[in-house]
């Protein structure tokens, strides 16, 4: 489930369609969506960075 969620969080359709909730959840969802896209970059610099030395 908790992949499945990431999943969509990455997917470029979802990451700016506009959601009809409150302004409150809505940014939310935009730092969610923020966080794991910089999370997912960090593992994958880290991984280059491993497989280059």
């Amino acid at each position: 489930m908790v992949l499945r969620k990431i999943l969509y969080y990455l997917n470029p359709a979802n990451l700016f369609k506009k959601e009809k909730a409150d302004l409150n959840l809505r940014f939310m969802h935009g730092i969610n969506k923020i966080s794991i896209l910089m999370f997912v970059i960090c593992l994958v610099v880290l991984l280059v960075r491993y497989l280059t030395r």
